[in-house]
């Protein structure tokens, strides 16, 4: 099944997406963009591409692996593996999370991106004490 040009521009662009080529965010997004994961909202490309900007400023690297995707007409959903490496979370070390990607769009671009993932599991669980005492209390709540 061939993909929509849309889609395939977005598959592309976090394909390779880090600090240095975030202006390509203008090419896939619509201006009018709607972004939201757990952390934030943002609207529009420029606070898009603000929110992007800062978000890469502390990372050292993070890698987009497409695990699976479904289009029906102008959506599609997106099922992937985030690998990243944070200056602060984990010791710099690589953490990989698991989320998809619920996308719409309006003439060819994204004009609606709404990321799922565990923010425990990227954030919270890698960050000393907090994520020692995340882990227990997952831990008990199975045992």
């Amino acid at each position: 099944m061939t993909q929509s040009l849309w889609l395939q521009n977005f598959l592309t662009l976090y394909s390779g997406l880090n600090k240095d080529n975030l202006t390509g965010l203008a090419k896939v997004y619509h201006p009018e963009v709607i972004f939201s994961d757990p952390l934030h909202q943002v609207n529009g490309i420029d606070e898009l591409t603000d929110y992007f900007t800062k978000l890469y400023q502390n990372l050292i690297s993070c890698d987009f692996v497409i695990e699976e995707m479904m289009e029906s007409g102008t959506q599609a959903a997106v099922y992937w593996t985030m690998t990243f490496c944070h200056k602060r979370l984990n010791g710099g070390s690589p953490i990989s999370v698991s989320g998809h990607s619920h996308l719409k769009s309006q003439d060819n671009k994204v004009i609606y991106h709404r990321d799922y993932f565990d923010v425990g599991a990227m954030l919270y669980e890698n960050i000393g004490l907090i994520g020692a005492m995340i882990r227990l209390i997952k831990h008990r709540a199975v045992n």
